[in-house]
Protein backbone atom coordinates (compact mmCIF):
# COMPACT_ATOMS: atom_id res chain seq x y z
CA UNK A 1 0.00 0.00 0.00
CA UNK A 2 1.66 3.24 -0.93
CA UNK A 3 2.29 6.11 1.42
CA UNK A 4 -0.75 8.22 0.77
CA UNK A 5 -3.21 5.39 0.89
CA UNK A 6 -1.68 4.23 3.97
CA UNK A 7 -2.58 7.74 5.47
CA UNK A 8 -6.13 8.19 3.98
CA UNK A 9 -7.00 4.78 5.25
CA UNK A 10 -5.45 5.63 8.77
CA UNK A 11 -7.65 8.66 8.97
CA UNK A 12 -10.89 6.94 7.56
CA UNK A 13 -10.46 4.53 10.70
CA UNK A 14 -9.86 7.83 13.29
CA UNK A 15 -13.41 9.12 11.28
CA UNK A 16 -15.08 5.98 12.37
CA UNK A 17 -14.07 5.55 15.31
CA UNK A 18 -14.87 9.18 16.16
CA UNK A 19 -18.61 8.23 14.79
CA UNK A 20 -18.32 4.65 17.02
CA UNK A 21 -18.04 7.15 20.36
CA UNK A 22 -21.16 9.28 19.56
CA UNK A 23 -22.78 6.23 18.41
CA UNK A 24 -22.58 4.75 21.88
CA UNK A 25 -24.50 8.11 23.48
CA UNK A 26 -27.36 7.72 20.37
CA UNK A 27 -28.09 4.42 21.00
CA UNK A 28 -29.05 5.23 24.82
CA UNK A 29 -31.01 8.28 23.52
CA UNK A 30 -32.98 6.55 20.88
CA UNK A 31 -33.58 3.59 23.81
CA UNK A 32 -34.95 6.51 25.85
CA UNK A 33 -37.05 8.13 22.79
CA UNK A 34 -38.55 4.95 20.97
CA UNK A 35 -41.56 4.60 23.34
CA UNK A 36 -41.94 8.59 23.84
CA UNK A 37 -42.22 8.60 19.63
CA UNK A 38 -45.00 6.28 19.75
CA UNK A 39 -47.27 8.10 22.48
CA UNK A 40 -46.50 11.37 21.46
CA UNK A 41 -47.85 13.11 17.56
CA UNK A 42 -45.33 15.52 17.00
CA UNK A 43 -45.84 17.82 14.34
CA UNK A 44 -43.06 19.41 12.16
CA UNK A 45 -42.38 22.41 14.11
CA UNK A 46 -41.73 20.11 17.28
CA UNK A 47 -39.47 17.90 15.15
CA UNK A 48 -37.72 21.16 13.94
CA UNK A 49 -37.31 22.02 17.88
CA UNK A 50 -36.55 18.83 19.44
CA UNK A 51 -33.23 17.94 16.50
CA UNK A 52 -32.50 21.59 18.05
CA UNK A 53 -32.54 20.60 21.13
CA UNK A 54 -31.04 17.75 20.69
CA UNK A 55 -28.19 19.01 18.47
CA UNK A 56 -27.62 21.40 21.91
CA UNK A 57 -28.12 18.18 24.24
CA UNK A 58 -25.54 16.07 22.00
CA UNK A 59 -22.90 19.32 22.17
CA UNK A 60 -22.94 19.95 25.74
CA UNK A 61 -22.92 16.67 27.26
CA UNK A 62 -20.02 15.69 25.10
CA UNK A 63 -18.15 18.74 26.71
CA UNK A 64 -19.15 17.88 29.79
CA UNK A 65 -17.60 14.84 29.61
CA UNK A 66 -14.75 15.71 28.47
CA UNK A 67 -14.72 17.54 31.91
CA UNK A 68 -15.44 14.45 33.51
CA UNK A 69 -12.54 13.15 32.08
CA UNK A 70 -10.32 15.30 33.71
CA UNK A 71 -11.59 15.58 36.99
CA UNK A 72 -11.03 11.69 36.83
CA UNK A 73 -7.54 12.42 35.87
CA UNK A 74 -7.49 14.95 38.99
CA UNK A 75 -9.06 12.52 41.81
CA UNK A 76 -5.93 9.69 40.38
CA UNK A 77 -3.20 12.55 40.61
CA UNK A 78 -4.57 13.95 44.33
CA UNK A 79 -5.66 10.68 45.56
CA UNK A 80 -8.88 12.19 46.40
CA UNK A 81 -11.58 9.75 47.65
CA UNK A 82 -15.17 10.72 45.97
CA UNK A 83 -18.70 9.23 46.76
CA UNK A 84 -21.43 10.49 45.10
CA UNK A 85 -25.41 9.36 45.96
CA UNK A 86 -28.31 8.75 43.77
CA UNK A 87 -31.15 8.54 45.45
CA UNK A 88 -35.20 8.92 44.11
CA UNK A 89 -38.20 7.18 43.10
CA UNK A 90 -38.45 4.89 41.11
CA UNK A 91 -37.98 6.21 37.00
CA UNK A 92 -36.70 9.30 38.17
CA UNK A 93 -33.70 9.15 35.96
CA UNK A 94 -30.96 7.83 38.45
CA UNK A 95 -29.72 5.34 36.20
CA UNK A 96 -29.37 7.45 32.99
CA UNK A 97 -27.60 9.88 35.06
CA UNK A 98 -24.83 7.55 36.27
CA UNK A 99 -24.43 6.09 32.69
CA UNK A 100 -24.12 9.45 30.97
CA UNK A 101 -21.11 10.09 34.05
CA UNK A 102 -19.42 6.71 33.84
CA UNK A 103 -19.17 6.40 30.21
CA UNK A 104 -16.42 7.89 29.18
CA UNK A 105 -14.33 7.39 32.34
CA UNK A 106 -12.08 4.25 33.31
CA UNK A 107 -13.74 1.65 35.48
CA UNK A 108 -10.73 1.14 37.50
CA UNK A 109 -11.60 5.01 38.82
CA UNK A 110 -15.09 5.45 38.66
CA UNK A 111 -17.10 2.81 39.58
CA UNK A 112 -21.44 1.83 40.56
CA UNK A 113 -22.07 0.29 43.70
CA UNK A 114 -25.96 -0.81 43.02
CA UNK A 115 -26.57 -3.27 45.77
CA UNK A 116 -28.95 -5.97 46.01
CA UNK A 117 -31.69 -6.61 48.96
CA UNK A 118 -29.75 -7.58 52.17
CA UNK A 119 -29.17 -11.13 52.80
CA UNK A 120 -29.77 -13.01 56.00
CA UNK A 121 -26.47 -12.26 57.21
CA UNK A 122 -26.26 -8.73 56.23
CA UNK A 123 -29.75 -8.10 58.31
CA UNK A 124 -27.56 -8.95 61.28
CA UNK A 125 -24.72 -7.07 61.14
CA UNK A 126 -24.36 -2.91 61.54
CA UNK A 127 -26.85 -1.44 59.14
CA UNK A 128 -24.19 0.40 57.75
CA UNK A 129 -21.52 -2.54 57.34
CA UNK A 130 -22.58 -3.93 53.97
CA UNK A 131 -21.82 0.10 52.31
CA UNK A 132 -18.46 0.51 53.73
CA UNK A 133 -17.14 -2.06 52.15
CA UNK A 134 -17.94 -0.28 49.04
CA UNK A 135 -16.26 3.16 49.69
CA UNK A 136 -13.32 4.16 47.54
CA UNK A 137 -10.01 4.05 48.24
CA UNK A 138 -7.27 6.99 47.30
CA UNK A 139 -7.92 7.84 43.23
CA UNK A 140 -11.45 6.41 43.13
CA UNK A 141 -14.80 7.70 42.43
CA UNK A 142 -17.52 5.37 43.89
CA UNK A 143 -21.43 6.13 42.36
CA UNK A 144 -24.21 4.40 44.95
CA UNK A 145 -27.08 3.76 42.82
CA UNK A 146 -29.49 4.02 45.80
CA UNK A 147 -27.64 3.91 49.49
CA UNK A 148 -27.30 3.48 53.17
CA UNK A 149 -30.52 6.03 52.89
CA UNK A 150 -33.06 2.34 51.55
CA UNK A 151 -33.67 2.53 55.27
CA UNK A 152 -35.47 5.49 55.01
CA UNK A 153 -37.08 5.14 51.73
CA UNK A 154 -37.95 1.76 50.66
CA UNK A 155 -37.59 -0.63 53.86
CA UNK A 156 -39.77 2.59 55.52
CA UNK A 157 -42.46 2.28 53.65
CA UNK A 158 -42.96 -1.59 52.55
CA UNK A 159 -42.30 -2.36 56.22
CA UNK A 160 -39.40 -3.90 55.84
CA UNK A 161 -37.97 -2.37 59.44
CA UNK A 162 -39.52 -1.22 62.46
CA UNK A 163 -39.53 2.10 64.52
CA UNK A 164 -36.96 1.46 66.50
CA UNK A 165 -34.23 0.59 63.96
CA UNK A 166 -35.54 3.74 61.53
CA UNK A 167 -35.13 6.17 64.63
CA UNK A 168 -31.92 4.49 64.91
CA UNK A 169 -30.66 5.05 61.68
CA UNK A 170 -31.97 8.89 61.75
CA UNK A 171 -29.75 9.14 64.69
CA UNK A 172 -27.02 7.48 63.06
CA UNK A 173 -26.85 8.30 59.64
CA UNK A 174 -25.13 11.91 60.55
CA UNK A 175 -22.44 10.96 62.73
CA UNK A 176 -21.60 8.31 59.79
CA UNK A 177 -21.24 11.05 57.48
CA UNK A 178 -19.24 12.88 59.30
CA UNK A 179 -16.86 10.31 59.75
CA UNK A 180 -17.05 9.52 56.02
CA UNK A 181 -15.99 13.18 55.94
CA UNK A 182 -13.37 13.64 58.23
CA UNK A 183 -11.90 10.59 57.00
CA UNK A 184 -11.43 12.43 53.63
CA UNK A 185 -13.87 11.75 51.50
CA UNK A 186 -15.86 14.16 49.26
CA UNK A 187 -19.64 13.12 50.13
CA UNK A 188 -22.19 14.34 47.68
CA UNK A 189 -25.85 13.37 47.70
CA UNK A 190 -28.63 13.81 44.91
CA UNK A 191 -32.43 13.18 45.48
CA UNK A 192 -33.65 13.12 41.73
CA UNK A 193 -37.43 14.48 41.69
CA UNK A 194 -40.13 13.48 39.11
CA UNK A 195 -43.88 14.16 39.27
CA UNK A 196 -46.53 11.69 40.44
CA UNK A 197 -47.89 12.58 36.37
CA UNK A 198 -44.19 11.80 35.14
CA UNK A 199 -43.52 8.83 36.76
CA UNK A 200 -46.95 7.22 35.71
CA UNK A 201 -46.19 7.85 32.25
CA UNK A 202 -42.72 6.32 32.22
CA UNK A 203 -44.02 3.12 34.30
CA UNK A 204 -46.61 2.90 31.37
CA UNK A 205 -44.00 3.06 28.75
CA UNK A 206 -41.63 0.01 30.48
CA UNK A 207 -44.93 -2.12 30.42
CA UNK A 208 -45.20 -1.16 26.84
CA UNK A 209 -41.87 -1.76 25.97
CA UNK A 210 -40.67 -5.41 25.89
CA UNK A 211 -36.89 -4.05 26.01
CA UNK A 212 -37.94 -2.42 29.37
CA UNK A 213 -40.04 -4.68 30.99
CA UNK A 214 -37.39 -6.18 33.40
CA UNK A 215 -36.56 -2.84 35.22
CA UNK A 216 -40.58 -3.20 36.64
CA UNK A 217 -40.34 -5.13 39.89
CA UNK A 218 -43.83 -6.11 42.15
CA UNK A 219 -41.88 -3.80 44.35
CA UNK A 220 -41.78 -1.30 41.83
CA UNK A 221 -45.62 -1.73 41.38
CA UNK A 222 -46.60 -1.55 44.85
CA UNK A 223 -44.34 1.86 45.54
CA UNK A 224 -46.31 3.13 42.48
CA UNK A 225 -49.60 2.80 44.92
CA UNK A 226 -47.70 4.06 47.73
CA UNK A 227 -46.55 7.39 46.02
CA UNK A 228 -47.82 9.74 49.27
CA UNK A 229 -46.42 7.60 52.10
CA UNK A 230 -43.01 8.22 49.51
CA UNK A 231 -43.65 11.30 49.62
CA UNK A 232 -43.56 11.82 53.03
CA UNK A 233 -40.78 9.43 53.92
CA UNK A 234 -38.93 11.49 51.42
CA UNK A 235 -39.00 14.73 53.00
CA UNK A 236 -39.06 13.50 56.83
CA UNK A 237 -35.59 11.78 55.01
CA UNK A 238 -34.42 15.02 53.65
CA UNK A 239 -35.45 17.32 56.76
CA UNK A 240 -33.19 15.15 59.72
CA UNK A 241 -30.14 14.24 56.89
CA UNK A 242 -30.02 17.46 55.10
CA UNK A 243 -26.47 18.76 57.03
CA UNK A 244 -24.03 20.98 56.42
CA UNK A 245 -21.36 18.80 56.12
CA UNK A 246 -23.22 16.69 53.62
CA UNK A 247 -26.55 18.84 52.14
CA UNK A 248 -29.11 16.83 49.65
CA UNK A 249 -29.00 18.55 46.34
CA UNK A 250 -31.85 18.14 44.17
CA UNK A 251 -32.37 17.59 40.73
CA UNK A 252 -35.65 18.28 39.14
CA UNK A 253 -36.04 15.17 36.40
CA UNK A 254 -39.19 15.61 34.52
CA UNK A 255 -37.09 16.09 31.43
CA UNK A 256 -34.64 13.61 31.08
CA UNK A 257 -32.10 15.10 29.07
CA UNK A 258 -31.73 18.39 30.91
CA UNK A 259 -31.45 16.98 34.71
CA UNK A 260 -28.59 14.84 32.99
CA UNK A 261 -26.81 17.91 32.12
CA UNK A 262 -27.54 19.73 35.51
CA UNK A 263 -26.52 17.06 37.07
CA UNK A 264 -23.44 16.65 35.65
CA UNK A 265 -22.43 20.27 35.80
CA UNK A 266 -23.52 20.22 39.59
CA UNK A 267 -21.24 17.20 40.47
CA UNK A 268 -17.84 18.84 38.55
CA UNK A 269 -18.82 22.03 40.42
CA UNK A 270 -18.23 20.27 43.73
CA UNK A 271 -15.09 18.89 43.37
CA UNK A 272 -12.68 21.60 42.93
CA UNK A 273 -10.55 20.22 39.71
CA UNK A 274 -7.95 21.72 37.07
CA UNK A 275 -6.18 19.80 34.37
CA UNK A 276 -3.37 17.40 34.62
CA UNK A 277 -0.32 17.80 32.13
CA UNK A 278 0.55 14.35 30.93
CA UNK A 279 3.61 13.46 29.50
CA UNK A 280 3.35 12.63 25.32
CA UNK A 281 2.45 9.23 24.41
CA UNK A 282 4.57 7.37 22.08
CA UNK A 283 4.07 4.30 20.47
CA UNK A 284 6.97 1.99 20.84
CA UNK A 285 8.62 0.74 17.80
CA UNK A 286 7.13 -3.04 17.23
CA UNK A 287 9.63 -5.61 17.46
CA UNK A 288 10.22 -8.19 14.58
CA UNK A 289 11.93 -11.32 15.08
CA UNK A 290 12.42 -13.51 11.64
CA UNK A 291 11.52 -16.69 13.57
CA UNK A 292 8.00 -15.71 14.28
CA UNK A 293 5.00 -17.73 12.53
CA UNK A 294 1.35 -16.47 14.06
CA UNK A 295 -0.28 -19.73 13.22
CA UNK A 296 -3.94 -19.61 11.70
CA UNK A 297 -7.26 -19.89 13.93
CA UNK A 298 -9.18 -23.05 13.32
CA UNK A 299 -12.28 -22.45 10.97
CA UNK A 300 -14.75 -24.02 13.76
CA UNK A 301 -12.99 -21.46 16.43
CA UNK A 302 -14.34 -18.64 14.18
CA UNK A 303 -17.71 -16.66 15.38
CA UNK A 304 -19.20 -17.15 11.84
CA UNK A 305 -19.91 -13.73 10.13
CA UNK A 306 -23.43 -13.32 10.23
CA UNK A 307 -23.16 -9.42 9.82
Amino acid sequence: MEKSDAKSEYERRLHDDVLDSLDEELEMEIDDDRMDNLIREATDAATAQLDGDRRFYFKELFRLQGELVKLQDWVVDKKLKVVVLFEGRDAAGKGGVIKRITQRLNPRVCRVAALPAPGQRERSQWYFQRYVSHLPAAGEMVLFDRSWYNRAGVERVMGFCNDEELEEFFRSVPEFEKMLIRSGIILIKYWFSITDDEQHRRFLMRIHDPLKQWKLSPMDMESRRRWEAYTKAKEEMIERTHIPEAPWWVVEGVDKKKARLNCIRHLLSQVPYGEIEHEPVELPARVFNPDYLRLPTPEEMIVPAVY
